[in-house]
């Protein structure tokens, strides 16, 4: 996660000090260059030491190197600012033109930023792990999962071993697979070592399975210990909108991207399977419409 968004978190899970920092700091956090310590811990309530331990909280040597971190962090973020907030894309007084717009410009908006985070190289060798393993095993919670389903539906098309993990039956499955099978991990914050998805990649990392997550920018725990990581578009508040528009498009655009690599990766071959399985298990489809109509 950004620095930001861990910031948020404490300031929903902790009921001291920390949050009435945290507060201040998201609430003014384009004016803070022009404060010094003293007065932030004057508004705050607190003491100068108070601030170094929360910098310490977030694993920084002290109140000059965070504030450094996160100054730059809300720098970048302001230089590459969205048309569309992604957290509040739509007022209360919005129309419905005005939210069909908003939301497609959001949508265009985020796929272009993913697409823009993406290293061809990554991505490359991502599909032929994928491509080259005997199993396929994906790993998310709801509603990630739901994405991880349409990915493995799409490998199971071209004839690849791909299986999504149920949360309770996960530690067992990732127990059984080897150097020659592939996890597939789908989580935005990539924290919590000991919740799911995250507990697996212990088990994961002692049977020497390549680890490809998909997850936000920032330092988090899934990215330490992946093989290769592929970036989410991080824009959205943990908890402060009104639903994960952006988050959602972003991890679907990285799973089709990754689904059409795979497929370049021996195209004609999977086009024929592609068509085959169409011809076997498709028969019944029907349509009056003559632009898509097909006969085999």
């Amino acid at each position: 996660m950004y620095l930001f968004q861990r910031i948020e978190e404490a300031v929903f899970k902790q009921n001291d000090a920390r949050r009435t920092i945290g507060e201040f700091l998201l609430a003014n956090r384009e004016q803070l260059p022009k404060y010094t310590m003293d007065e932030i811990a004057k508004l705050t309530y607190t003491s100068k030491a108070t601030l170094v331990r929360f910098a310490k909280y977030f694993e920084y040597s002290g109140w000059t190197e965070f504030m450094y971190a996160f100054t730059h962090e809300v720098a970048h973020f302001e230089a590459n600012t969205f048309e569309v907030d992604s957290n509040i894309p739509f007022t209360r007084s919005a129309d419905t033109l005005e939210i069909i717009e908003n939301i497609a410009n959001l949508r265009i908006q985020t796929i272009k930023e993913t697409s823009s985070l993406m290293s061809a190289d990554d991505l490359s060798r991502a599909a032929k792990i994928i491509s080259q393993a005997n199993n396929i095993i994906i790993y998310g919670r709801s509603p990630n999962s739901y994405f991880g389903e349409l990915f493995k539906r799409n490998l199971n098309t071209i004839h690849k071993k791909a299986f999504m993990a149920d949360a309770d039956e996960s530690g067992l499955i990732s127990n059984t697979l080897t150097s020659e099978d592939c996890a597939v991990i789908i989580s935005y914050s990539g924290n919590n070592a000991d919740a799911y998805p995250m507990r697996n990649v212990k088990w994961l990392i002692k049977n020497r399975v390549p680890v490809i997550s998909i997850t936000s920018g920032g330092e988090n725990y899934l990215r330490d210990y992946s093989t290769i990581v592929l970036n989410i578009s991080s824009r959205e508040k943990l908890y402060s909108k009104i639903s994960n528009f952006s988050t959602e498009e972003s991890i679907l655009f990285i799973l089709d991207v990754l689904y059409a690599k795979i497929f370049a990766l021996d195209y004609d071959h999977n086009m024929e399977i592609k068509i085959q399985n169409s011809r076997t298990l498709e028969t019944g489809r029907k349509t009056t419409f003559k632009d898509i109509s097909e006969e085999f």
